[in-house]
């Protein structure tokens, strides 16, 4: 659970960053999210599921990645999604110093050109946040699906969104080639779970 929902004295820790949506209107809602792309193995087929089932999401991408697969990006934009910066080169904050990491987000900003940040893995340092609040809405998560792990299943995924997804919450999966098969299983599964149970799904925004 450490994992999949972040406890609230982490979440503490950096007051400057959204972890969940508080929801005001009748209907809940989440945001569904996507690190560590685009990739051409795998984000279309998440655009195309996404599209499949009318809904809206938010990708936060690997600036190098952005460099290669330009395309992708413009796709995400001409599907009516919003996106992010996840780095240049996908930096954990803690293994970085402060000016390192900041340069990397800023290579990344160059070709992303948006107003959200996610740091991989959720890690930062203070120096870091402090600095990147200045520029960025500093996006965080409710819920990690954990498709990219090797130890779970497709079904475990799913069943983590199921125990973990309240009204406002912020999920997390990949659209990497290492959590390629859990998500083609779990994430229409999770799709469809999530609109029995009457969630709507918005995009972070811009």
């Amino acid at each position: 659970m450490l994992i999949e929902q972040p406890p609230l004295l982490y979440r503490l820790l950096f007051p400057e960053a959204v972890w969940r949506i508080k929801q005001r209107g009748p209907k809940p809602v989440v945001y569904l999210t996507f690190d560590d792309g685009p990739i051409p193995e795998v984000t279309p087929w998440v655009l195309d599921t996404l599209d499949s089932y009318g809904i809206k999401a938010t990708f936060f991408l690997v600036g190098d990645n952005v460099r290669r697969h330009p395309q992708l990006l413009e796709e995400i934009k001409s599907r009516g999604h919003s996106f992010g910066n996840h780095t240049m080169h996908h930096l954990q904050g803690m293994k970085v110093k402060a000016h390192r990491y900041l340069r990397d987000v800023a290579e990344a900003d160059s070709l992303i050109d948006s107003p959200l940040f996610r740091p991989p893995h959720g890690l930062l340092r203070w120096k870091q946040a402090k600095a990147l609040k200045n520029k960025f809405n500093i996006i965080m998560y409710d819920l990690v699906s954990r498709d990219y792990s090797k130890k779970l299943s497709g079904q475990e995924v799913f069943e983590n969104v199921k125990r973990f997804a309240r009204n406002g919450s912020i999920i997390v999966f990949h659209d990497s080639l290492k959590a390629e098969n859990n998500l083609r299983y779990a994430l229409p599964k999770a799709i469809e779970w999530l609109l029995q149970q009457g969630y709507e799904f918005k995009p972070l925004p811009m």
